[in-house]
């Protein structure tokens, strides 16, 4: 399926909320629809190609939950994602456990919640489908995250053998790395698969409000407080809370969340009742926590209970062997979403793009791509020159460039079976003349072997 023509239905009966999902979803390109009622989605004749659910809980006349109540009896598979706006979301937990991919809470994360649609209409396919299997990392590709290099294998293995620990895990990277999607995948291997996977981000909640995102708050805690609210760690009972930008935690708040990684126990703001939720936790930072220990910015104690198990995100400059990889699936992807008919990259792009150091990492990568998409208006892909501002990759240039020139040339000349001259021969595809790929060939020792008799 072609996830650009899926349809995203969001039901929500204010306006404001609707038309703003609705115009996130259509600024990344994908097709969307606004309703105000669980009634007028039953009544809307279904296209051939479903997209998912984006669905308040609380809805007029037939509530969020009883609609999926009514398309779990239809057997109807359509993924649903939660929205809610009040304080007592534990029925939005019930819906989770009921098969609902995912919750959020208003106001809504905007990256969030794009990227938990992203995943229910299966966007963000791992690997190409044609990518030859030696190729593959080992284990198995994890969510979101796209290579085979050495450095990323060690990662994976990494992934799945905490997985099925209870450890806490930090996973340390720069940003633009794919941290919450390692984060993510380390719940997807647990045994607490099956329970919500409930994020916090430290540093886009006011520090007023962190505590009470954390931990919930009972009805006149303070003023505003209408309602009471479940705090994200209640809200991920029997799963896994991933705490984003843990090196933004306020100082005043640390000590009660070391409490709750070591008692597992926490009263609501307001309340006076102690709480016990049995909950996994991941953090993910891109600063340098143990110098913040010694700055006096980070607490010790809670350092050491986070760090029982690190993670470290290579950087996309060691490994760049990745960089083809990444760019084609990034290409097919926004080719698709924006429309075009896009050609390879060039191998002045390619060049250009192993070239740059990658301060920006994987997000800063698909941008340049995507910058390059819109301005293309047929035949194969430029990059321009990109400025270079990062530190120096941990492997030889020329040593790195080779190689994976070398990977990119064999992938074009197996899909060009070996087909050289002509215009869909493998230099035309690599926009070289046959001259200059046959040079090429023969300085990266590039041959054709014999056909296996087995074959």
């Amino acid at each position: 399926m072609n996830t650009a023509d899926a349809l995203i239905y969001v039901v929500d009966d204010d306006a404001s909320v609707r038309e703003s999902v609705v115009g996130l979803l259509e600024s990344a390109g994908l097709q969307a629809l606004g309703l105000a009622s669980a009634s007028e989605f039953l009544a809307y004749a279904r296209p051939a190609l479903p997209g998912c659910l984006v669905l308040d809980v609380q809805l007029p006349e037939v509530s969020g939950l009883e609609l999926q109540r009514k398309l779990n009896a239809l057997q109807d598979a359509l993924p649903i994602i939660f929205i809610s706006g009040r304080g007592d979301v534990r029925t939005s937990v019930t819906a989770i456990k009921a098969g609902a991919v995912d919750f959020f809470t208003k106001p809504l994360d905007a990256n969030g919640l794009l990227a938990a649609i992203q995943r229910a209409i299966g966007s963000n396919d791992v690997l190409p489908v044609d990518m030859p299997t030696a190729a593959r990392p080992h284990p198995a590709p994890v969510s979101g995250i796209i290579g085979a290099s050495a450095p990323l294998r060690a990662v994976f293995r990494q992934v799945e053998a905490v997985a099925k620990t209870e450890a806490t895990v930090l996973i340390q990277g720069e940003t633009g790395t794919g941290k919450e999607r390692l984060a993510r995948r380390v719940h997807e291997l647990s045994d607490r698969a099956r329970g919500p996977f409930v994020t916090l981000n430290c540093a886009a909640i006011p520090v007023t409000l962190l505590e009470s995102e954390l931990m919930g708050h009972e009805r006149g805690a303070f003023t505003g407080a209408t309602g009471q609210r479940i705090g994200r760690f209640e809200l991920a009972e029997h799963g896994t809370l991933f705490l984003d930008e843990i090196g933004e935690l306020p100082l005043e708040v640390q000590p009660k969340l070391l409490r709750l990684l070591q008692e597992r126990e926490f009263e609501r703001l307001g309340g006076t009742r102690t709480m016990r939720a049995d909950v996994r936790v991941v953090a993910a930072t891109n600063r340098d926590l143990k110098a913040m220990v010694a700055q006096g910015t980070f607490r010790e104690d809670l350092y050491y209970r986070l760090n029982v198990f690190p993670i470290v995100v290579p950087p996309l400059r060691e490994r760049s062997q990745d960089i083809p990889l990444l760019a084609r699936h990034f290409l097919e992807q926004m080719g698709g979403r924006m429309r075009k008919d896009i050609g390879p990259l060039s191998a002045l792009s390619l060049e250009r793009l192993l070239e740059h150091r990658w301060p920006g990492n994987i997000r800063e990568l698909q941008n340049v791509l995507e910058r390059a998409v819109i301005l293309a208006d047929g035949g194969s892909i430029d990059v321009p020159r990109l400025a270079t501002n990062a530190p120096a990759p941990s492997v030889p240039r020329a040593e790195a460039l080779d190689e994976v020139s070398k990977a990119h040339i064999l992938r074009i000349l197996k899909e060009t079976n070996w087909v050289i001259a002509g215009p869909r021969g493998a230099a035309a595809k690599l926009d070289m003349k046959r001259t200059t790929l046959n040079f090429r060939m023969k300085k990266l020792g590039i041959a054709r072997l014999a056909p296996d008799p087995a074959e």
